[in-house]
């Protein structure tokens, strides 16, 4: 039970880090990314091909796939969204639901439905912590996840940036005023949000199956989190991916494993059911 539980925990702060990017784009530019599960599974592939092709580690690859899914967020804010931002809020998240449906495409087309998985990694293995045994992928990705949420967290709460973010998100208009441009806040966003969920993706590699519809499983699970957690509330993100991994894996444990999603949003109907706004949204 105690390995279950270690597992959930460390496979929780996956899902915190993943939702965290998702929660920090909707917190700050009020706009839902369903392609954020698209960007992980750019993140992955990347970092597939980076071992395959030039036999870079993915715990190394890890910080050049991160600046590679930034930029893709940039261009996806100065390509998409910020033409979509001045119209009907239906038009953006069409936008990038439709996003995620032509990169998914694209991913089955350029490397076929198949599922790959990498060899031994520099964290192959497992290890042992107080007589609980646990692979070494899975502690090693989640450590790493909780030291990037820690950061964005120190970034957006305790800096002059961050201070700027919260403006912004406050009132965009009074934050122009007072000489920030909001424009560019929500790229800057858009680039740290997506290069969090590359990071993450190119963990994910050591570890977990990368093929062309793996976005969803992830980005859905981060979607439901940041609903749980107060809708672009960041701690509330957080507390809520370690919480689904910990549910997760004591269902997997105790009822079934084939129960572990359908004990996820059973639980997600359940905290909006008796808090429409999630566990830290504002009421």
């Amino acid at each position: 039970m105690f390995e279950a539980l270690s597992a959930g925990l460390f496979n929780g702060l996956i899902y915190a880090a993943v939702a965290v990017g998702l929660a920090l784009i909707w917190g700050i530019t009020d706009v839902i990314n369903f392609a954020h599960g698209e960007f992980l599974m750019l993140g992955m592939y990347a970092a597939y091909w980076l071992y395959t092709l030039g036999h870079i580690d993915p715990t190394l690859s890890a910080p050049l796939v991160a600046v590679a899914l930034a930029f893709v967020g940039f261009l996806t804010y100065a390509l998409i969204i910020r033409r979509l931002q001045k119209g009907p809020a239906m038009a953006v998240i069409l936008a990038t639901f439709g996003l995620g449906l032509v990169l998914r495409q694209i991913a089955f087309i350029a490397f076929s439905p198949d599922y790959r998985s990498l060899p031994d990694t520099l964290v192959s293995g497992s290890v042992t912590m107080a007589g609980i045994s646990l692979g070494r992928p899975q502690v090693v990705t989640g450590l790493i996840a909780l030291v990037v949420v820690a950061a964005l967290f120190v970034l957006v709460y305790r800096t002059r940036w961050g201070h700027a973010l919260q403006a912004v998100a406050e009132d965009r208009q009074v934050a122009a005023l007072v000489g920030i441009s909001p424009d560019r806040v929500n790229a800057q966003v858009w680039m740290l949000g997506s290069a969090a969920v590359g990071l993450a993706g190119a963990l994910l590699t050591t570890f977990f199956y990368v093929f062309p519809s793996v976005g969803t499983v992830f980005g859905l699970l981060a979607f439901v989190a940041v609903c749980m957690g107060g809708f672009g509330s960041l701690p509330g993100a957080f507390i809520a991916g370690i919480l689904i991994g910990i549910i997760e894996a004591m269902t997997g444990y105790f009822v079934a494993p084939a129960m572990k999603t359908v004990s996820v949003y059973i639980l997600f109907i359940l905290v909006l059911w008796y808090r429409p706004r999630g566990l830290f949204g504002r009421w």
